[in-house]
């Protein structure tokens, strides 16, 4: 019994290790960054592909507010109004483990809402419902000594069905950036954002132009454009979110080395 307890209190300090200053990386955006991968007919299939398996260092802030070790969906109690399956996450953080060991243990903060509908940028503006809900997890996340290194965002698909909007769209998108950093007291806060591959309307080429045309320092564009995408032609298949993961990650860890104040990645057929 006495060895029993010391190994349960071995393990417990072990992981209670693992949860203090981490790298805090924040994931906001509608439904391709929340993950859609392998959903079909509203049910997930479950597959999990290497490059986003589960990883002792990597680990996940709840809907609940604590942390548990990731696994795909990250999502899965955050986008509460959908079926979440695999996203860019879990091969974002697994490469940037991969390139970098020192940045672990990683602390992702899934934020992402799309839901049956999507959600438009001005629904994360300053003041909207899910601004405060991720300035509240973001300021949770870093309570026992973490530090936000990061922010990975995926969105724009539903401002594509509006011209007024899609037009909005690259200041609303500074504007939230701006306001993020600064509610955070993070004024360099790098950010790495998707060029959308999809759309819910027809002006996707307004908003593609907005997202791969910001040039505010300390900001990544990286282009979807070409990964394959699932049946509904909206969201991105499992294959490339793993595909996406990395494309994300390294353009994190050349924003992390380098001043340059701007450089796109786009993908290449493998």
């Amino acid at each position: 019994m006495l060895a029993f307890l010391c190994l349960v209190l071995h393990l417990a300090s072990a992981y209670g290790s693992t949860s203090k200053g981490k790298t805090i990386i924040l994931l906001a955006g509608q439904s391709n960054m929340s993950g859609r991968g392998g959903v079909h007919n509203n049910t997930w299939d479950g597959v999990v592909p290497l490059q986003s398996q589960p990883n002792p260092s990597i680990l996940r802030l709840t809907a609940n507010l604590t942390w548990v070790e990731a696994r795909e969906p990250l999502h899965k109690d955050i986008d509460v109004h959908a079926t979440c399956g695999v996203g860019p996450g879990m091969a974002f953080a697994n490469r940037l483990l991969q390139r970098d060991p020192g940045l672990g243990p990683l602390g992702l903060v899934p934020c992402a809402v799309g839901g049956p509908r999507g959600t438009s940028i001005s629904e994360w503006g300053r003041g909207t419902f899910l601004y405060k809900q991720l300035l509240m997890r973001a300021k949770v996340a870093r309570r026992d000594g973490g530090s936000i290194r990061g922010m990975l965002w995926y969105q724009g698909e539903s401002d594509t069905v509006s011209e007024v909007d899609a037009r909005m769209y690259k200041i609303r998108l500074v504007n939230l950036f701006r306001n993020l950093r600064a509610d955070l007291g993070t004024p360099s806060l790098p950010i790495v954002l998707v060029a959308i591959a999809s759309a819910n309307g027809p002006y996707i080429e307004i908003v593609r132009k907005a997202q791969l045309g910001i040039t505010l320092p300390k900001v990544r564009c990286v282009d979807a454009k070409g990964l394959p995408l699932l049946e509904d032609k909206r969201h991105l298949s499992t294959l490339a979110q793993e595909r996406l993961g990395p494309m994300l990650a390294d353009a994190f860890l050349t924003l992390k080395r380098c001043g340059l104040t701007k450089q796109k990645y786009a993908y290449q057929s493998l």
